[in-house]
């Protein structure tokens, strides 16, 4: 009992430090959105993590069946449409609220699959959340360009998850996750090529994007599929929650990045309705 219970607690580490690696990899990310923009950025990123996927899984690329590369390239077009709205987003908001906005997405799909009387409240405090944060006045110094962009990539992330649940069912995950990447990076070329990527790359932005895709991508991913094993899905999710505060907090330390009270209001009701939702929806 007692093995289980350390074995538990170590799988809960695993996986807060995932989503440190992930909030600062971010926010690292932003260091280099002067010289290579959003596009360059999220291309850096997502072509070394597909390249370190396929080559340190050995993904067999060529030979699959047209379903596979049809699935993996619906999947990669939502993880790529959700990294690019992201890093667009938060090039014009902070950090934090563009998590915040972000976590809607997802949110809001669970909200949605679950059907209970009760998700009406959490639906309620994120709303709430989210009129907090939204530039009601030009004082408010919040884009309204960024919460849109923001908006979208929630969107997308709801995509992506039911896309990954649906490839998930089809083909082995380590190979989707890479096949996906891989075409997430394709898609998201040109947008990095209109922003110079190549021009302007040399090998202290490439470091620093090896930095990023480490710390965004395969870090966090190993760590959590060793998690998954002593954590139940529950359990998961509510410590998913804690991604808008973890992103806020990094985007203090490493940008500093300041919220008003408002804003920090915001990102608590947006937890609380995600760890509400959790708790409350079926298994």
């Amino acid at each position: 009992m007692i093995k289980n219970e350390n074995q538990h607690s170590y799988a809960i580490y695993l996986i807060v430090l995932a989503m440190l690696c992930v909030q600062s990899g971010t926010a690292i990310a932003k260091f280099l959105f002067p010289v290579l923009g959003p596009g360059g950025t999220v291309s850096l990123r997502l072509g070394i993590a597909s390249l370190i996927l396929l080559i340190l899984f050995r993904v067999k690329i060529w030979g699959r069946k047209k379903s596979d590369y049809v699935l993996c390239l619906l999947y990669g077009a939502c993880l790529a449409g959700m990294n690019l709205s992201f890093y667009y987003a938060i090039k014009l908001i902070p950090m934090g609220l563009g998590t915040t906005i972000e976590f809607v997405g997802p949110l809001t799909l669970a909200m949605m699959l679950s059907r209970k009387y009760t998700d009406f409240i959490w639906a309620g405090l994120a709303v709430l959340g989210i009129v907090f944060i939204a530039p009601w006045n030009h004082s408010s110094g919040v884009s309204l360009m960024g919460i849109l962009l923001a908006v979208l990539a929630g969107a997308f992330w709801a995509g992506y998850i039911l896309c990954g649940k649906l490839v998930s069912h089809r083909m082995d995950s380590i190979d989707a996750v890479a096949l996906g990447m891989a075409f997430a990076f394709l898609l998201v070329l040109p947008f990095g090529l209109n922003d110079g990527f190549f021009v302007k790359l040399n090998m202290k932005w490439l470091l620093l994007g090896i930095c990023v895709a480490l710390l965004s991508s395969a870090i966090p991913f190993s760590l959590d599929m060793k998690a998954f094993k002593k954590v139940s899905s529950q359990t998961y999710s509510i410590l998913m929650s804690l991604h808008p505060a973890l992103a806020a907090l990094s985007g203090l330390l490493f940008l500093s990045e300041h919220l008003s009270s408002l804003q920090i209001i915001s990102v608590l009701l947006v937890i609380a309705a995600s760890i509400g939702s959790t708790i409350t929806s079926a298994k």
